[in-house]
């Protein structure tokens, strides 16, 4: 498993609106991804815990969270924004894949600026505080959710339907209220049963489905003591995950990034290094205290040394109900004359579906010679 780098992650998705919707485990996933979009750093325990906060690594907190009452209810609303010069990042948080709630989110789509990546999970609250039996309201608010995305979302957009990851056998959590604690025992078995039918089904709707619950199976030792969620190392792993998804659907090659460590004048390890090729923490990772070590400082420039003709101002957060650039396409009014046609290869080892052809631009890339034209691939 190939750890994706800073700069790596920066280039991928320059100009790109990425989306994430879904509970406090999808609320991570979002943080690690802005927090890679900025640094060489992981998650510490504080920023993982934490929910409904004024301000994270630079975002800001648009709807819900402290601004209004906290609280470990099904209503529970926190809407986030990451903006820099050439990324966009929102995350949602969801208590059921289709509701009136979500219903708005989608009108934001509609009506503002449309996601180039949406990352969505939804699914152990859904089948734990809504009925006791939730396989059919599960399913038919899936076939809901997945049929009026499909209607919002253009063509090129890259959907990603995350399995849910393994419970533990005892959990706790802020959604096991005591009203359901008799569930708990037998959640960990109704989400794999509810990952068959959602995976089976987001593949119907030509959604993409990482599964989450396959790749962790073995991992159960980055699981929390909680029994749901997951520490930071688990989270980079996902973020990897995902982006070299979105890399291969775009028809993008990440090579492996350089192995780096520094050391003192003692000789004690006091960097980092690629921390994927096993399911073993590196010394000291525990300690979520420590400061995280410093990447190397380098210089990099775009590709094309690319100039978009509009930037957006990270002063203006855009807010979920009202975009101040109107129909500017996600805020960038740049379009290259290059159109991809991924997939063509073999099928991807994290991703259990076949690929669906998606034509997408990619402005930081360059045209290789003439010799690579007939695949329809762009480095």
């Amino acid at each position: 498993m190939k750890r994706v780098s800073h700069q790596q992650a920066s280039q991928l998705l320059h100009n790109k609106f990425i989306v994430v919707l879904g509970d406090s485990i999808q609320r991570s996933v979002y943080k690690d991804i802005v927090l890679l979009l900025q640094k060489e750093k992981y998650l510490n325990l504080r920023q993982l815990k934490s929910k409904g906060e004024m301000s994270f690594e630079q975002d800001c907190l648009v709807e819900g969270g402290c601004l209004n009452q906290m609280n470990n209810g099904t209503e529970y609303r926190e809407v986030r924004q990451f903006q820099s010069a050439h990324h966009l990042v929102r995350f949602y948080f969801v208590t059921r894949i289709y509701s009136s709630y979500m219903q708005s989110i989608l009108e934001d789509f509609r009506h503002g600026l449309t996601p180039d990546v949406v990352i969505v999970n939804s699914c152990v609250w859904d089948i734990s505080r809504y009925y006791s039996n939730w396989f059919d309201d599960y399913k038919e608010n899936l076939h809901k959710f997945f049929n009026e995305l499909n209607g919002v979302l253009l063509k090129e957009t890259l959907v990603v339907w995350n399995l849910t990851m393994p419970l533990g056998e005892r959990i706790r959590g802020g959604f096991l209220v005591p009203e359901i604690e008799h569930k708990a025992s037998q959640l960990r078995h109704d989400v794999i049963e509810a990952n068959f039918y959602s995976g089976t089904l987001a593949n119907a709707y030509e959604m993409d489905v990482l599964d989450l619950h396959f790749q962790f199976r073995f991992s159960l030792h980055h699981r929390t003591n909680d029994g749901v969620h997951w520490n930071a190392l688990a989270h980079r792993k996902i973020t990897s995950l995902l982006l070299q998804h979105s890399a291969q659907a775009w028809g993008v090659v990440m090579p492996c990034p350089l192995t780096v460590e520094r050391h003192s004048s003692k000789g004690n390890y006091n960097g980092y290094r690629e921390e994927f090729f096993s399911d073993s923490f590196s010394p000291g990772y525990l300690n979520f205290k420590m400061n995280n070590p410093q990447p190397w400082t380098y210089r990099h420039q775009a590709a094309g040394d690319y100039r978009p003709a509009f930037l957006p101002q990270p002063h203006l957060p855009v807010h979920r109900y009202q975009h101040k650039y109107g129909q500017v396409r996600n805020g960038f009014n740049y379009r290259p004359p290059h159109h991809f046609e991924p997939y063509n290869q073999h099928h991807h080892q994290y991703v259990m579906r076949s690929r669906h052809i998606r034509h997408h631009y990619a402005p930081y890339t360059h045209h290789r010679p003439s010799q690579y034209a007939r695949h329809g691939r762009y480095y």
